[in-house]
């Protein structure tokens, strides 16, 4: 009988460690299982205040990436700065989700602001964010029909992005010293392939935020500073030249937008204000919405605002944000402080809302 008690013990643990094996092989963590919340900066300083405050630390890395594991603000967090630019935000995002079992998803960093309400030092959480310069480039601003009806771009695979009249949005028009110049580029949407829209897949212009995730976010009131950690000399005495004239502000909602280039034209985010009524414009985030969304991951973006993309002229508040590290230390404040509430968060709230990252209706 002893014999069989002990065959029948190895044999339960034999299908133990076969199940969590393949519920690891199913999440696809090739490095590490642990449940966590993965956060993705787009800012080096910033990142370095995170790692500061981590405990129980252990570097991975991975295709010459750094990878930093371990607990914030009583969180389960892997933490990787994620570079400039579209294509690096997409590999190290995508990186993440393949090494590590993420069951959420934080993005941080520095963006342009595009509504001139904001102003230098801002962080914006936005509830969407899109890519408006994937485009479909036409020739003037004739509706585009190159599968021989106006509008139908299916031949090639594509389709335009519509406004609620069910038209594609106007446009880009540059103002130029002789007239309007029309630049033909009109916005696309993306197509996205995905565990609840396969195998045909779906197309969508804008990736919504985490609904569980923004609530927590419009629950903060962090205390955001005027002059960064570097305003205060030995001496205890603060240089007002590295201070921003007003307090920054923590400013929850509307569109944020992504695109490969740096945006240094007032015209061009004039016109995203004006038609996508967008709030900051940076490099990073809507790619990561783009794989987490394919993935099935919720997630966030903070992001601090260093200027009016495309402002002319010397602002002393960019420089002062910058040289006093009021950048950093003030996107830090945000995130270590939706960390500590969403830890805390009320008892029976669900760790991952059904459906939470899909973005409303395909279109």
């Amino acid at each position: 009988m002893t014999t069989f008690r002990r065959l029948g013990r190895l044999l339960a643990l034999a299908l133990a460690f076969a199940t969590t094996t393949a519920s690891a092989a199913d999440r696809r963590c090739l490095t590490e299982c642990t449940p966590r919340i993965g956060i993705v900066s787009a800012f080096g300083a910033e990142a370095d205040i995170l790692l500061a405050q981590t405990r129980a630390k252990r570097v991975h890395t991975i295709s010459g990436k750094t990878f930093t594991t371990g607990v914030l603000r009583g969180n389960r967090v892997v933490i990787v700065l994620s570079g400039v630019s579209m294509i690096n935000s997409t590999l190290v995002t995508q990186q993440m989700l393949d090494h590590f079992r993420i069951e959420r998803l934080l993005m941080s960093g520095i963006a342009g602001g595009v509504d001139p309400a904001n102003r230098v030092g801002d962080v914006t959480v936005p509830d969407r964010w899109a890519m408006p310069m994937e485009v479909f480039w036409n020739s003037g601003s004739a509706l585009p029909s190159p599968c021989g009806t106006p509008l139908d771009l299916s031949c090639l695979g594509l389709q335009l992005a519509t406004g609620p009249d069910g038209q594609p949005l106007p446009p880009f028009v540059l103002e130029g010293p002789s007239g309007p110049v029309e630049t033909g580029l009109y916005m696309r949407r993306n197509h996205v392939v995905n565990a609840s829209t396969g195998p045909k897949g779906a197309w969508y212009f804008d990736y919504p935020v985490d609904p569980e995730m923004l609530a927590v976010a419009r629950s903060l009131s962090p205390p955001l500073e005027r002059c960064g950690p570097k305003a205060r000399g030995a001496d205890g005495v603060v240089d007002e030249k590295l201070c921003v004239r007003e307090t920054p502000r923590l400013k929850v909602g509307g569109r944020g937008v992504s695109a490969t280039v740096f945006l240094a034209n007032a015209q061009y985010r004039e016109y995203l204000h004006r038609v996508l009524q967008a709030q900051t414009f940076e490099m990073e985030t809507a790619a990561l919405a783009h794989v987490a969304h394919a993935n099935g991951v919720p997630y966030l973006a903070f992001r601090s605002l260093s200027d009016l993309a495309g402002g002319e002229g010397f602002d002393a508040d960019v420089g002062a944000l910058f040289a006093s590290g009021l950048a950093e230390a003030n996107e830090a404040a945000v995130t270590l402080a939706f960390l500590e509430a969403w830890r805390q968060r009320p008892a029976g709230t669900s760790r991952r809302a059904e459906g939470s990252n899909r973005p409303g209706t395909p279109r």
